[in-house]
């Protein structure tokens, strides 16, 4: 056999490859839209309705003006719960624009306590959790509400999140989210995309079959003394994946860290194409650093794009095109299923193959490097998950919220 018949033997067995996992993706498609109704039909923990509200702190680090910030910050001061309540927000520059945002609030809500830190000390790489030691002193109560600057919350998400923590044998508390586009233009609409038929079923569908022990910068909630058990915020000054490692320590004080049934809204400002790709590469590189196996075996979570090469290599046939058709049919009723469990707006199904495509590329590339951009501040990541930034590159020190 020649060397010519040798490729085109591999290219077939390659194209075979590829089209028995793109069935193993439509197969998954299915079962995470079951499960991910199964997921949201959870019974919901409750507080006794004359039991007195324990009294949170919520902690928002800030960097620069981001769209809907005002808006954003604004929903935990809407909210329905009867206990005390401070805002901590965190700059590290006293020219940083988010500070305008913060004195709107402050009068708009004269009654509610808010505190602002101006601090530019830095104490590891990761900037934003240099923000929070900086801001660390300014706690006033004992349970505390970590959440990322641009999440949306409904007005029970307090109350929802205390219930969850008073839970025996819970040490914390973090939240599914989903995309919510900024400016319904293409690429934040593909950004909420990928967040929503893409982070968001894989995350049911490890939580379903114990395959994960995630937690998230959407929000984590726990009390004054386990942070102070697990070290305080210092201890993951240098983590990339900080939200991820602070679940990880507060598991690590013998409790559960659980997720409730609901979800809350992460704000996509993604308004071009290379933006849109390196904010994803960040993702999948902390993905495939915190979970390296995890992350491989999510492969068959594409099935169109491979279906698409299986199609496109030699000795695929006409069935390479059915495989590809029902990948697609099994994404969107995926969609429709996690928009029926969830309650989020329709989404853009024509969208679909393209967000599809893209998340592929992003995912194949994220295995070439270890270098991401956070914040415009370049850095490199170590296989245990620490951050090294780049030293050739002179940016001013902010601090990144997601």
């Amino acid at each position: 056999m020649d060397f010519t018949a040798l490729a085109l033997t591999a290219l077939s067995w390659l194209s075979l490859l590829c089209l028995l996992l793109a069935a193993a993706g439509c197969l998954y498609a299915l079962a995470a839209a079951y499960l991910a109704d199964r997921f949201a039909a959870r019974p919901v923990p409750a507080l006794a309705a004359d039991a007195p509200r324990p009294s949170v702190t919520v902690l928002k680090p800030l960097c620069g003006l981001e769209p809907n910030l005002y808006e954003n910050l604004e929903t935990v001061l809407r909210q329905d719960y009867a206990g005390p309540v401070q805002m901590v927000f965190g700059v590290q520059k006293a020219a940083d624009p988010a500070i305008g945002v913060v004195e709107r609030l402050k009068q708009a809500y004269p009654a509610a306590r808010i505190d602002l830190v101006i601090d530019g000390r830095q104490h590891g790489s990761n900037r934003k959790v240099s923000n929070l030691i900086n801001m660390a002193e300014r706690i006033a109560h004992d349970v505390i509400v970590l959440a990322d600057s641009d999440m949306v919350v409904r007005p029970d998400y307090l109350e929802r999140l205390v219930a969850e923590l008073s839970q025996d044998g819970v040490s914390g508390v973090t939240c599914l989210y989903h995309g919510v586009p900024a400016f319904r233009g293409l690429y934040d609409q593909l950004s909420a995309l990928a967040i929503d038929v893409q982070f968001l079923p894989n995350v049911v569908m490890g939580l379903s079959l114990g395959l994960a022990k995630p937690c998230f910068g959407s929000t984590i909630a726990f009390t004054r003394a386990n942070l102070e058990a697990v070290g305080g915020f210092r201890r993951f000054r240098n983590d990339l994946a900080d939200d991820y490692a602070i679940g990880a320590a507060l598991r690590g004080l013998g409790g559960r860290v659980v997720i409730p049934s609901f979800t809350i809204g992460h704000t996509s400002v993604d308004t071009d194409l290379s933006g849109l790709w390196r904010h994803e590469l960040r993702w999948n590189r902390t993905i495939r650093n915190v979970d390296p196996a995890g992350y491989a075996g999510s492969i068959v979570t594409h099935a169109f794009p491979l279906a698409l090469v299986g199609a496109l290599l030699p000795g695929a046939g006409t069935g390479a095109l059915v495989v590809a058709g029902l990948a697609l049919a099994g994404r969107i009723v995926l969609c429709r299923q996690l928009e029926r469990a969830f309650g989020l707006a329709p989404h853009p199904y024509g969208l679909l193959p393209i967000r599809d495509i893209l998340s592929f590329l992003n995912f194949s590339w994220a295995f070439v490097s270890g270098a991401v951009t956070w914040k415009g501040h370049d850095y490199h990541v170590v296989a245990d998950g620490t951050l090294i930034p780049d030293a050739d590159l002179g940016h001013d020190a902010g601090a990144p919220t997601r």
